[in-house]
């Protein structure tokens, strides 16, 4: 909209009725091809000059719907439904299909039809679409039943709609706007020589629009920097997809383990399976699980490889974890340690705390004759440098680790423990297969990158992080992530 037509307009309006009591329909009114959000930027540029007063108002309208519209064009359905009926009538099968359940019983009820021998055919000589002419005229003078009936009909639907009310302010009748743009029909037809103009020169530039960190992304960049800091080594977490055999039976869990199941995993349609394991690994893998092996009775099933080389989104990154440490073992073992933080997936119902996809960060050591005391102060440290100092363990179950704890940290907003994470030392039956030698020890903990993010940065939902619900402008203006460590 030209700026020049829309001030006339506007003062016009203003001179006339002292105000505009909706600026949306307003705009709609001088110019139905206008951008509301240009009209807003008008006005919003005169109330920065006290010329007009602008008063924000959100409301619930009722508005005609797409089949609503359709109805103002066509006709109602039962409408619809007795203009096309012929001295043949129609089968009540056909109405249904053609016009819905509805316009059969609404145009019997209304006296329009009648079935005779089986067909519809019309009563009436003539008809009035009462419910057309309703939609035509001002749905808010329309009684409320027969309003709630037409939106039960999908009819009318109701839609927020927000607008300002415009009246006069301080310097209304002083107006003189000064400007501080050219622009280029200002140049073009030399108007510019009528205005008058402001300039700030000391104003600062537009800033320009650029790329933002994500908020996860930042808190990741914190670990990892932990991690090297402490001397680990990242581990490569590009396979989203794996297979059963080193995302489950490598870590000496069993295969009706209740994890497995399509309640908990997501499963891959094409390729199905893969087989990316060498055979004789495969073969002790089957032994340990079966019958046992190496001091254990194993889980004494039916170990299937068609189960094994099924293929899945990774449950968890510990499946990399499997893949590092069998490597190691085929290289000739040197102690390591490594580290991982990637994404997961698990068939989670969507709630506030949980996504069906989210980050797990890993950390793994390897060295000999390692125990459980070297866990918990690898622990301590790692949690310290993330500004945690106040932690527990408490014992657990995994079905690869043996010991196993899960971590809890004192939240002091909460004032409560929560959980951290979970860790524990790989369990001989996963790490003899792979050939690991026997006086070595592997000791492991994970913990997610969401939970930590949303304390860091005060959120309550998952979502808010994570997924199609969240705010651009969030990750705009949050700030720099920077763990203090104690």
């Amino acid at each position: 909209m030209n700026k020049e037509i829309f001030n006339s307009k506007l003062f016009e309006k203003l001179d006339k009725d002292n105000s505009i009591e909706n600026s949306r329909e307003w705009g709609i009114e001088i110019d139905p091809t206008s951008n509301y959000n240009d009209i807003v930027g008008f006005l919003k540029s005169w109330e920065s000059l006290n010329t007009i007063q602008l008063e924000y108002i959100d409301s619930i309208q009722n508005c005609l719907s797409e089949v609503g519209k359709d109805v103002l064009i066509n006709g109602s359905p039962e409408a619809k439904l007795y203009n096309i009926l012929t001295a043949e009538g129609m089968s009540p099968a056909d109405a249904n299909k053609q016009f819905g359940a509805t316009a059969f019983g609404s145009a019997k009820n209304k006296g329009w039809i009648e079935v005779k021998q089986g067909k519809i055919v019309k009563k009436a000589e003539s008809i009035i679409d009462t419910v057309k002419q309703d939609l035509s005229g001002d749905l808010s003078k329309l009684d409320n039943k027969i309003l709630d009936q037409y939106k039960k009909s999908r009819f009318v639907e109701e839609k927020k709609m927000s607008y300002y009310r415009v009246s006069k302010g301080e310097q209304y009748n002083k107006r003189s706007k000064e400007l501080s743009d050219l622009t280029v029909e200002m140049l073009k037809d030399d108007s510019w020589e009528k205005e008058n103009y402001k300039v700030n020169i000391n104003a600062m530039g537009v800033v320009p629009e650029q790329g933002y960190r994500h908020p996860l992304n930042k808190v990741k960049n914190e670990f990892k920097q932990i991690f090297l800091d402490m001397g680990f080594e990242e581990m490569p977490t590009f396979n989203f997809v794996e297979n059963g055999f080193w995302n489950f039976d490598a870590l000496f869990q069993p295969q009706q383990h209740p994890a497995r199941e399509l309640q908990d995993t997501f499963f891959i349609k094409d390729p199905k399976t893969s087989h990316d394991f060498s055979d004789e690994y495969a073969e002790r893998v089957k032994q340990v699980h079966s019958v046992g092996g190496y001091g254990s009775l194993g889980w004494v099933y039916d170990w299937k490889l068609e189960e094994a080389e099924k293929n899945i989104l990774r449950t968890h990154t510990t499946a990399v974890s499997a893949r590092m440490l069998y490597k190691l073992a085929q290289n000739g073992f040197k102690p390591k340690k490594y580290f991982s933080i990637d994404r997961v997936f698990r068939n989670e119902t969507l709630d506030a705390t949980h996504l069906a996809e989210f980050h797990q960060v890993e950390g793994v050591i390897a060295d000999v004759d390692i125990s459980l005391g070297h866990l918990i102060g690898v622990i301590s440290e790692f949690f310290k440098r993330l500004g945690i100092d106040n932690i527990r363990f408490k014992p657990a179950f995994n079905p690869y680790t043996e010991p196993s704890m899960e971590i809890f940290g004192y939240h002091p907003m909460l004032k409560r423990w929560v959980e951290l994470g979970n860790s524990g030392i790989f369990r001989p039956e996963l790490l003899l297969p792979m050939g690991i030698p026997d006086n070595v020890r592997v000791a492991a903990w994970g913990l997610s990158l969401e939970r930590p993010t949303m304390i860091k940065y005060g959120l309550d939902n998952i979502r808010a992080i994570f997924g199609n619900s969240i705010n651009v402008n969030f990750i705009k203006n949050n700030p720099i992530c920077m763990f203090e460590s104690k």
